[in-house]
């Protein structure tokens, strides 16, 4: 077979397995075989690039980031449905619609974020958010990486735009802010803001990693095509492969209140997030004569199922301390039945909610399931607290491992500062071993729960004590692979002893000491026994170090856990020298502003070298400017030089005063 048939061949196999895995889970071969597939594509779509198809199954992992996301103008706008909050209200605007016998189709409205996607003679081409609903954003690239969605269609109109709402599985989120938490990052409130961000992402490879899906409920446009009703819609699209809502016909409104109270009822069953069902005459003519509002079509709504609210009472109040530190307070309530699930736990967020609230134990308290996922106490009910209780405080030191817990200078968390802390161990595992830090290539955060969990790991020296022995019932299963992978990663971890101090001093995890502050501590002090012994003044003598970071620094070493993990890695070998040469000063203190065309280096070249040598690179010309580097064709900053009296400098003159 030749390329370009194999690619043909191959891209149409990929697609059909998406479909049967993302769209009808149930998938009919391994995922080893399914990554082969693959491999052999990308193999082929890199020697001929010439027969790559902009729509191929390999450009489902994420394209190249974009700078920005351009404006789409809707062929069909999406339109936004008037909401109802009760049966009532659900009926007056059934009885309102103006049609004889009308039929519905009923719905659930997954709580996600709507787009559209376009095709042309049945490839995708175009996908864009709803934005306004006149007016979205092309989001086509990250679009693409949803695996459900078709990138082909067959037998397709000329022009098809559908319309879905993109969505992140539970399940998908859970194990999102799992990770976010162990890297110390915000967690995400609930799928549907977890789904729009990752959507609007610039780096589709981003999104990729997401594990987004959409469910398609309307058909936009099909040009030169008729249909009767939406539900016929519906069942058209599902023949040509898109994952479509499911639905239920209903002629008599008492039909329409039993379908709404079984989709509320199962809801809790479902792989995605609902927040109501919407209610549609079926009939397309119908919905073209009763037309829309400046606002909203008169030919559907949207059921919002009211957030359920129960009391319980506050049994205990207990701290947990978080993957980063943050000691996070937990109410233990009397089991109440919430939104599909049995409800012994409550989030209370931070002290200063709890103050806010006053919430102590023994109170009655009013709960619900914010974004109907985590169980939040609303308020108190003060005349139900019984006699004695009294205000809740978080502890002063971690319940873990004994150490200071500190509030966060820019918010309301408490942190534990213990650099051994086991509540924190993964974490700090995993930043320690990272690229910025450490570098121990091979030792993801798979590997070192892995070792966690087998009693290996308790701080981070102990990584340097690890042996072949150790880690070969972690490895892989296949006995030829365990013994390489195994010796691979102890010569790695052994390699990691002679970096960089700048590299340990950014692998401890120091409050606001990132790769730029350790580099610049470890080249100004030189050995990590003299950061140890360095004061507040000291450290803020350096210039980008503040009084808050420094302050964080004293604080670090001063701590028992900290000194016991120097001394073990110590012991260890670890290097504990910076090999990095002090940095040339001579621009210290000198602001430049380059002007005209440059000839023997970039704008950016010519800026690096500055800040490099201690200088500072300025957009215009003042009375603060000490030089001015002029190319070619220099205009108003060069004249505005000359007024100042500001020395300029040639091209070549500013090499001279860099080698100087």
């Amino acid at each position: 077979m030749d390329a370009k048939k194999e690619i043909e061949q191959l891209s149409k196999e990929l697609e059909h397995h998406n479909y049967r895995y993302y769209v009808m889970d149930s998938p009919e071969i391994q995922d080893y075989e399914y990554d082969r597939m693959l491999r052999r594509l990308e193999d082929l779509e890199k020697e001929y690039p010439q027969y790559a198809s902009p729509v191929s199954p390999t450009k489902r992992v994420g394209g190249m980031a974009l700078s920005q996301f351009e404006k789409v103008t809707h062929a069909v706008p999406l339109e936004s449905l008037q909401d109802v909050f009760s049966v009532e209200e659900l009926k007056d605007f059934c009885d309102g619609i103006d049609t004889q016998k009308p039929v519905y189709t009923v719905e659930p409205k997954v709580d996600g974020l709507s787009v559209a996607l376009e095709y042309i003679d049945g490839v995708f081409t175009r996908g864009a958010t709803r934005g306004d609903g006149r007016v979205g954003e092309d989001v086509t690239e990250n679009l693409k990486t949803i695996r459900s969605i078709p990138m082909r269609v067959e037998n397709a109109p000329s022009r098809l735009i559908v319309r879905g709402e993109v969505f992140m599985p539970r399940k998908v989120f859970d194990r999102l802010n799992e990770a976010r938490e162990l890297d110390g990052k915000p967690l995400f409130a609930n799928p549907r803001n977890a789904a729009a961000g990752s959507l609007r992402q610039l780096d589709p490879k981003i999104a990729a990693e997401r594990g987004l899906d959409i469910l398609v409920f309307n058909l936009q446009l099909a040009e030169g095509m008729q249909f009767s009703s939406h539900s016929e819609t519906l069942d058209y699209l599902r023949e040509k492969k898109f994952k479509v809502i499911p639905y239920a016909l209903c002629s008599e409104f008492s039909e329409i209140s039993r379908e709404i109270e079984r989709i509320d009822a199962t809801r809790y069953e479902l792989q995605y997030d609902i927040d109501g069902a919407v209610v549609k005459i079926n009939d397309l003519s119908e919905r073209e004569r009763l037309g829309s509002t400046a606002k909203f079509p008169r030919w559907a709504a949207a059921y919002k199922y009211p957030p359920e609210i129960k009391q319980t009472v506050v049994q205990d109040i207990v701290v947990q301390v978080g993957r980063t530190g943050i000691l996070t307070p937990k109410a233990v309530v009397a089991p109440v039945h919430l939104a599909g699930t049995t409800v012994t736990n409550a989030t209370l967020h931070n002290q200063d909610i709890i103050s806010q609230k006053d919430i102590r134990i023994g109170d009655t308290v009013s709960i619900r399931k914010a974004g109907e996922i985590i169980p939040e106490i609303l308020d108190v009910d003060f005349s139900k607290r019984p006699a004695g209780t009294v205000p809740f405080h978080l502890p002063d030191t971690c319940p873990v491992c004994g150490a200071p817990v500190r509030r966060d200078e820019d918010g309301a968390a408490y942190r534990c500062t213990g650099a051994e802390c086991p509540a924190q161990l993964l974490r700090n595992l995993t930043h320690f071993v990272s690229r910025e830090a450490m570098d121990i290539d091979g030792l993801g955060s798979a590997v070192l729960e892995k070792l966690v969990n087998a009693g290996l790991l308790h701080t981070a020296a102990d990584l340097y004590k690890l042996t072949v022995e150790d880690l070969t019932p972690i490895m892989v299963k296949d006995a030829d692979k365990v013994s390489k992978s195994a010796q691979n990663l102890v010569s790695a971890i052994e390699e990691s002893k002679s970096r960089d101090l700048s590299r340990l001093l950014n692998a401890f995890g120091i409050r606001q000491v990132g790769e730029k502050a350790a580099r610049s501590i470890a080249v100004t002090f030189r050995t990590l026994d003299r950061i140890a012994s360095a004061s507040i003044e000291d450290l803020t003598a350096i210039s980008d170090i503040g009084e808050i970071t420094a302050q964080n620094i004293v604080d670090w070493f001063s701590m028992e856990q900290s000194r016991d993990l120097i001394e073990k890695l110590r012991d260890c070998g670890v290097n504990f020298d910076c090999e990095i040469a002090p940095p040339d000063t001579k621009f210290q203190g000198l602001t430049f502003v380059l002007t005209g065309a440059l000839s023997l280096f970039t704008r950016e070249e010519a800026s690096e070298k500055i800040v490099q040598l201690g200088g500072k690179v300025s957009g215009s010309v003042s009375k603060k400017t000490s030089f001015v580097v002029a190319g070619e064709n220099a205009g108003s900053k060069l004249k505005k030089a000359n007024e100042l009296g500001i020395p300029v400098l040639t091209e070549e003159e500013f090499m001279e005063k860099m080698q100087s």
